[in-house]
């Protein structure tokens, strides 16, 4: 059964980009990313995904629930959402915020919230006003996870969390993921993405250009290039034609960049300059994400 299933999901804003035909689907239990820059529609797409936002055309569903159809409190009950930017009530204290989450579920969550708070060291005597961001972002993780949903959805959920935290925080997500949990994680830090995900979508300007096993998206045949001339200013400004060359940078010692094109094509134009060094090696996920976005540019 799928946890997720979003079908041809499109919602427009009047004054900026929103996301235009998602589809994709995660399976119940898997641990699937969700990767973009800021700015790129993950946050709308979860926002709709969640029924906080109408969307102009397609259908979403959460194990087999119209998001539209079904009553908000039976994907309240099956659900934890992280936003990006979690809000509370500022004269409210941690502990009466974390038992009100669990009262909108009908839930007795006090076990798994203290053990949550004693993991990631949060005072819930302290009001929300006295948090720190990074406390803040606590918060919404006990609120998120103290129910034991068969959903977590989480958007950017280390963004101030010291590093630490962000481990800890990782070890709970796999106890969660092992005991059957299925986790979406919408982040922009693809190291994230690479280490707990087992599949990922690549999201670009409100579009989805990949969707893939985090393994089957680093098999590439972009390799990042490191050569040496005896004229590195005359090799720069030729090598920018060649088809293939992209995300190019000059350091002191030699030329960078990745290149996707035809291997003999490029051996060829290397064996036309006098090359004193030459490396080539397969991109990290950091670079593979450059190179799909820069596909589908073309």
């Amino acid at each position: 059964m799928n946890a997720v299933t979003i079908h041809h999901l499109t919602k427009s804003y009047k004054t900026s980009r929103g996301i235009t035909d998602i589809h994709f689907s995660i399976p119940e239990g898997e641990f699937f990313g969700f990767i973009g820059p800021n700015g790129a529609g993950k946050s709308t797409t979860i926002h709709t995904l969640l029924g906080l936002l109408h969307p102009d055309s397609g259908t979403a569903s959460i194990f087999g629930n119209d998001i539209l159809s079904c009553k908000k409190e039976q994907l309240l009950s099956q659900t934890g959402y992280l936003p990006a930017e979690a809000v509370f009530y500022p004269g409210m204290r941690v502990k009466d915020v974390i038992r009100l989450s669990a009262d909108l579920r009908g839930m007795d969550c006090s076990r798994n919230a203290e053990q949550l708070c004693t993991r990631l060291t949060l005072d819930t005597s302290k009001k929300v006003s006295e948090l720190s961001l990074g406390n803040r972002k606590k918060l919404g993780i006990v609120c998120a996870l103290q129910s034991s949903p068969r959903l977590c959805i989480l958007d950017e959920p280390t963004s101030g969390l010291d590093p630490f935290m962000q481990r800890e925080f990782f070890a709970i997500l796999q106890e969660c993921h092992a005991q059957g949990m299925t986790i979406f994680l919408s982040s922009h830090i693809l190291s994230e993405i690479q280490r707990y995900c087992t599949r990922a979508a690549i999201i670009r300007e409100g579009r989805l250009i990949a969707c893939d096993t985090v393994e089957a998206l680093a098999k590439t045949n972009a390799k990042r290039i490191h050569v040496r001339t005896e004229n590195d200013s005359a090799f720069l400004a030729s090598v920018t034609t060649l088809d293939g060359v992209r995300d190019i940078s000059q350091d002191e010692q030699g030329i960078c960049f990745l290149f996707s094109g035809d291997i003999n094509l490029l051996l060829r134009f290397l064996a036309a300059h006098p090359v004193k060094n030459l490396s080539a090696r397969e991109p990290d996920l950091e670079e593979i994400f450059m190179h799909y976005y820069l596909d589908s540019e073309r």
